[in-house]
């Protein structure tokens, strides 16, 4: 017997899955509402542990400039608190079925580490494996989770043939040669082994379609674009459709794509999802000048007092709720074919 709590969960996923979240109407009344709250793996050598500065922020040294966002304390606190929104919003740690026994688990981009972690805690009998150009994982981990600093996109070390589920989130941001990734992964895969990727489109888009592309929001998110787009990353391929092509291009089957919206603000009527609307507005706001001082200054050459100086706008610009704004986190796995 379902208790009220659980209904109320069910119906929040369910509107996250139908692409159709209802606003709470106190937020529409007025028209406006402030919303104030807010080649090679390295060896471990000294020269991984190093870190760059750059503008007031810390940066990987391991490959330097390969990644163009922060590593720092307070970037790591809000790539928690990123895991954390997710869980809510999705309510599972993947989407694959992986079974009850996956063996050889990869976790692409593993940041802070917190989803190895946690996998490796829901499958004990895994070997859980997180990579990562910055080395900023705990070292008090599972027994069966371990940490490596690598480039995902030079040479695997790793036989092919060897991991059972390979995952890899928000490194929309990073990775410059999908196909070639994911045509590594195929490879590196187990027959019958999958392969999930869930990344956030970063384009806001309007519920009620009042978001213009003068906004100072909008413009953001531009600029970060064309930023990332000169430094060599496809920032738009999170867009729905394109990952689920591209895997199927690469070889993988039963190719499954799952699309969620993430309320940016405390607009949805449900308290679920204005938890996760909350939760994903503060990460933003958090993060606005760790996202744009790589693409501004390095992508746009930017000065820094500029980059500074347009984010003010921006952030008025998140706390109207009326345009009510979301993100597409766009969820897709496949198969490797258990016989070739």
């Amino acid at each position: 017997m379902s208790t009220p709590y659980i209904q109320y969960k069910l119906r929040a996923i369910a509107q996250v899955a139908a692409r159709a979240i209802v606003p709470d109407q106190s937020f529409l009344d007025d028209g406006y509402e402030s919303d104030s709250a807010t080649t090679a793996s390295t060896s471990v050598s000294s020269s991984i542990w190093d870190f760059s500065f750059e503008n007031g922020r810390r940066y990987h040294k391991f490959r330097e400039g390969r990644y163009n966002f922060p590593n720092d304390d307070v970037e790591q606190e809000r790539e928690d608190m990123k895991h954390a929104m997710v869980k809510l919003l999705c309510q599972h740690l993947h989407f694959a079925p992986i079974g009850d026994n996956p063996q050889e688990i990869l976790d692409v981009g593993t940041g802070t580490g917190i989803w190895a972690i946690e996998m490796g805690d829901a499958y004990p009998g895994a070997n859980v494996l997180g990579i990562d150009l910055s080395p900023i994982q705990p070292s008090w981990v599972p027994t069966n989770v371990r940490f490596m600093v690598d480039d995902v996109e030079s040479p695997w070390l790793h036989p092919k043939n060897h991991f059972d589920y390979i995952h890899s989130r928000h490194t929309i941001m990073a990775i410059k040669d999908w196909q070639k990734l994911l045509r590594t992964s195929y490879e590196h895969l187990k027959p019958g082994g999958w392969l999930e990727l869930q990344e956030i489109h970063h384009f806001p888009m309007s519920n009620n379609n009042s978001l213009t592309s003068e906004h100072p929001v909008a413009q953001y998110w531009k600029y970060v674009d064309e930023g990332l787009e000169n430094l060599g990353v496809n920032f738009r391929f999170s867009d729905e459709g394109r990952i689920a092509a591209l895997m199927r291009q690469c070889g993988f089957v039963n190719v499954t794509e799952r699309v969620f919206h993430i309320p940016i603000g405390t607009w949805p009527r449900n308290k679920t999802l204005k938890s996760v609307g909350l939760y994903w507005k503060t990460i933003l706001l958090d993060g606005i000048q760790a996202i744009a001082l790589g693409p501004m200054t390095r992508g746009l050459h930017w000065r820094r007092e500029q980059v500074e100086a347009f984010l003010v706008a921006v952030r008025r610009g998140y706390h109207d709720n009326s345009m009510l704004l979301y993100m597409p986190l766009v969820c897709v796995y496949g198969q490797r074919p258990a016989t070739q």
